[in-house]
């Protein structure tokens, strides 16, 4: 089947899996749309020379059993400590990390940012829903301060992680945030993000009716599109000032782009190094 044809997604995903089981309205087929679509747009017939990993959650269903592709579909937490054996195992694949904001920004937050920090070369996606869908809308590292949940029916009284910011302070090349409102941004930067050596993460605001719209009165997936809408876009160079999301003040757009040294080639370079110290000596 042609990627040009009408329905050129199905050229990528298993059809032994269609209809999916994500719930009505929820944002997951909005990502992928956005995922594909950047693939077609890169030219790939296929995704070879690609491989996926994914964590627990809603979202991590995404990749596996969806995609036609090479897929691990990991432990809770730890999509990026194996995606990091993947890539040092294999440095000629393109390793594409799908997962939720519960998987990587809570149990697997440590392998996060320190993936970022070492610069790594893989592509993140984190669909953030800001609450635990799978398991029963628990508060979550993102869900906003006040909100409640099944674990937090007062009102949450934590601050949630900016992913976007966080991700960018710990080293990462490539970081944007948009929402499945924006799917047109979206391919784009998850396009650049998948062409860009190192670490790079897109944070993918999506909707929840199931769990974050039902339990915090935020409403449908009509509603909730809505109100991503009319989040304020980043204008570029604009200064990365510090701020606690609300829900009026998640701001969207590209956080980071830069060219650091990525991991492999930097230990490529530091046994360069200790080469020429042996010979020197």
């Amino acid at each position: 089947m042609s990627t040009t044809t009408k329905h050129f997604a199905r050229h990528y995903l298993r059809e032994e899996t269609l209809p999916n089981t994500f719930c009505p309205g929820c944002g997951a087929g909005i990502v992928t749309s956005a995922f594909l679509k950047a693939i077609k747009d890169m030219g790939h017939d296929d995704f070879s020379g690609f491989a996926f990993v994914s964590g627990i959650g809603c979202s991590s269903w995404i990749t596996s059993p969806h995609f036609k592709a090479d897929t691990l579909h990991t432990t809770h937490g730890r999509a990026i400590a194996f995606a990091t054996g993947l890539k040092l195992a294999t440095p000629e694949l393109k390793i594409v990390v799908i997962s939720g904001d519960g998987d990587l920004a809570a149990i697997g937050g440590n392998h996060l940012i320190h993936a970022a920090r070492r610069n790594i070369d893989m592509t993140v996606i984190c669909v953030n829903n800001y609450i635990y869908g799978m398991t029963g809308g628990q508060v979550g590292p993102t869900t906003f301060t006040g909100d409640r949940t099944s674990t937090s029916p007062y009102g949450n009284p934590e601050r949630p992680f900016d992913m976007a910011r966080l991700v960018t302070a710990a080293g990462a090349n490539y970081v944007a945030r948009w929402t499945t409102a924006h799917p047109v941004q979206a391919a784009r930067s998850i396009r650049t993000a998948l062409e860009k050596k190192g670490f790079s993460f897109i944070e993918m605001v999506s909707q929840c009716p199931t769990a974050y719209g039902r339990r915090t009165k935020t409403g449908g997936p009509t509603e909730m599109i809505e109100w991503f809408k009319k989040f304020p876009v980043r204008k570029r160079g604009e200064p990365l000032d510090s701020k606690i999301p609300t829900r009026d003040g998640v701001d969207l757009g590209v956080f980071v782009d830069r060219n650091e040294i990525e991991f492999i080639d930097s230990m490529k370079a530091t046994f360069a190094n200790l080469e020429e110290v042996k010979d020197a000596n």
